[in-house]
């Protein structure tokens, strides 16, 4: 069960047959794109829990742990404002009872590529955490005064595409009674997918980094509207935009992240575009998911 929590007005009703739970995991620092998570497990759920946590598994010893926005305050505020149940908001302690926990490590094949090859620790402290959270909801489920079974779903958004697909596998191969919602990428009015780091970025980085969405923007318009699908004219297109930039990775991938041209094919169809650049240090992702 939750061992922490700022526990805020509960005011919808709970007399469903089968009452349905909705998890956010965050780290905080919230902005509009979770703010879309949370309307959404609002509307669909009749509990909503989000967790607010910076996670310490996740962060290689070279990366920004201790630098990384915590806005707890405002945070609750937000949610409060919202209409969510219980905000979780536990420190390290409650969530790693000891340096010598039993660990989760991602699947080799999908789990050391793109974010995995430049941070391999990152994915085995995201699924670590993750089924923390998803077994803190079953036990509460477990312990409630409900008679009925609980229906559980975790919101994630579509813009972390690699640990999406990564948490979905993890869900299926451990058979875990929850149902991962994949929800669309949320952008700032420059286009520019919302992150939490994106706070790092001076005006004249951001520009720099508006790049990435014209290079998405342009793919899709040609996608779209062109009918244009040659994997390589597309990534012509987007390293043409990005020319300059410090291109970490940038390719056309199935859901299963393995290269969608090795999977026969030279048309971008059911595939994902990743890309992600590095300016002064400053990771930034984003993608396109085509149908």
């Amino acid at each position: 069960m939750f061992k922490k929590s700022h526990l805020i007005t509960a005011h919808k009703d709970h007399n469903r047959a089968v009452p349905k739970l909705g998890l956010v995991p965050t780290m905080g620092a919230l902005h509009n794109g979770h703010k879309s998570l949370i309307e959404s497990s609002i509307k669909n759920n009749d509990v909503t829990v989000v967790s607010i946590f910076v996670n310490p598994t996740q962060f290689s010893p070279t990366e920004d742990l201790a630098k990384y926005p915590r806005t707890l305050e405002k945070d609750i505020e937000l949610c409060t404002s919202l209409g969510v149940d219980i905000v979780f908001a536990p420190d390290a302690k409650e969530m790693y009872s000891s340096n010598d926990e039993v660990t989760l490590n991602p699947p080799k094949s999908m789990g050391y590529i793109l974010e995995g090859y430049y941070r391999p620790t990152h994915f085995a402290g995201v699924l670590q955490i993750v089924l923390k959270l998803f077994n803190l909801m079953l036990s509460s489920c477990y312990h409630s005064s409900q008679t009925d079974a609980y229906s559980i779903r975790a919101y994630f958004g579509k813009k972390d595409a690699q640990q999406l697909l990564i948490v979905q596998k993890m869900v299926h191969d451990l058979y875990l009674p929850i149902e991962v919602i994949a929800m669309p990428i949320v952008r700032d009015t420059d286009s520019l997918a919302l992150s939490s780091r994106n706070v790092y970025l001076t005006p004249t980085q951001r520009q720099q980094a508006l790049a990435l969405p014209r290079a998405i923007l342009r793919i899709e318009h040609l996608i779209v509207q062109e009918n244009i699908r040659d994997i390589e004219t597309l990534k012509a297109e987007a390293n043409s935009i990005l020319q300059g930039l410090q291109i970490d990775y940038m390719d056309f991938y199935t859901h299963n992240l393995t290269l969608a041209k090795e999977y026969g094919t030279r048309e971008a169809r059911k595939c994902i575009f990743l890309v992600a650049i590095t300016i002064d240090k400053i990771r930034l992702l984003d993608n396109l998911w085509i149908e």
